[in-house]
């Protein structure tokens, strides 16, 4: 990507497919009038074109033995159970579509059971392996000041990784200390930064920022976190990021940005937070989905017992 065009977020691509059915196209059509995000067309595109690979008969004509034949055929292939429920939500919401749209009356999915998922915990990460992967950059440097403020405010705020890399200049405000977030759904939240975060964020912005805008050559990009080049950051860009900084904090277990976004939610657990709160901080439209973060919290006391209580 031009240096030009990276003043612009990224945004994703609506996946492209060689041959593709009429119906498929119009499905694609439908779930854009939904306003679904793309990257939620382009998993359901997939789903679905997964699943026409397991049979010669067109999707628009399946019967609950061919979706019963696809699932057993992915399960062969070694398709986990998550994600063979995934192909079969898809396949529920392409029968829905046909059936809204008068294209047939009923749904081959209807009776089906999803296969039974057991809900894996978030990776653990400790508050001290936290502080060593904070304190690894270089804050010498503009890119090492950036880098600084990047993880302080992931850890601070419990953001996604693209909520991280799509914060915008207006979204900030030191002066009050909270971030305005544009999360799912596009649904907006106020995140409280923290006297770190803010600390490490004003620096960056104070002596780092300009630094790295000056490498743009044109265009005025209005990403907090920039790259070398001056414009936003991809995924991949922070992903590799932390890999570096995990490797230097000599933090040996797997770590991706959603990671920190766990111990987050896991630390104020341990320290009090109730789950409502955390609930709202995260973003979250469900309190289930908050909740298994106290199993991870209760995870971590019933080791503690068993490490130092003398009948553990």
């Amino acid at each position: 990507m031009s240096r030009d065009r990276a003043v612009q977020q990224r945004q994703p691509k609506a996946l492209a497919v060689d041959d593709e059915p009429s119906y498929m196209t119009e499905f694609r059509q439908a779930m854009l009038a939904r306003g679904l995000a793309t990257r939620t067309r382009n998993a359901y595109v997939r789903d679905l074109r997964a699943c026409e690979l397991t049979n010669p008969i067109a999707l628009t004509r399946w019967q609950p033995d061919d979706v019963l034949h696809c699932l057993s055929f992915v399960a062969r292939d070694g398709k986990t159970p998550r994600t063979q429920a995934r192909m079969l939500s898809s396949l529920r919401q392409f029968y829905l579509w046909m059936i809204v749209s008068n294209l047939r009356e009923d749904n081959p999915c209807e009776r089906i059971k999803s296969p039974k998922l057991g809900r894996p915990l978030p990776k653990d990460l400790s508050e001290a392996d936290v502080d060593n992967l904070l304190a690894a950059p270089d804050t010498s440097t503009a890119l090492g000041l950036r880098d600084k403020a990047m993880l302080e405010v992931l850890y601070a705020c419990g953001l996604r990784v693209s909520e991280l890399i799509n914060l915008s200049l207006e979204q900030v405000n030191l002066n009050s200390g909270w971030l305005q977030i544009t999360g799912k759904g596009n649904k907006t939240r106020l995140v409280p930064l923290g006297e770190y975060a803010s600390d490490a964020l004003e620096n960056y912005l104070s002596h780092g920022r300009g630094d790295l805008i000056a490498h743009l050559k044109s265009g005025n990009c209005q990403a907090v976190f920039l790259t070398a080049q001056g414009g936003y950051m991809t995924r991949q860009n922070f992903w590799y990021l932390l890999k570096k900084y995990a490797k230097v904090a000599s933090i040996d277990k797997e770590l991706s940005p959603h990671t920190l976004r766990h111990a987050f939610a896991t630390h104020l657990l341990n320290h009090g937070a109730d789950l409502r709160s955390v609930q709202l901080l995260l973003g979250h439209s469900d309190l289930s989905t908050t909740q298994i973060y106290t199993h991870v919290a209760t995870a971590r006391l019933q080791k503690l017992h068993a490490e130092h209580h003398p009948r553990g």
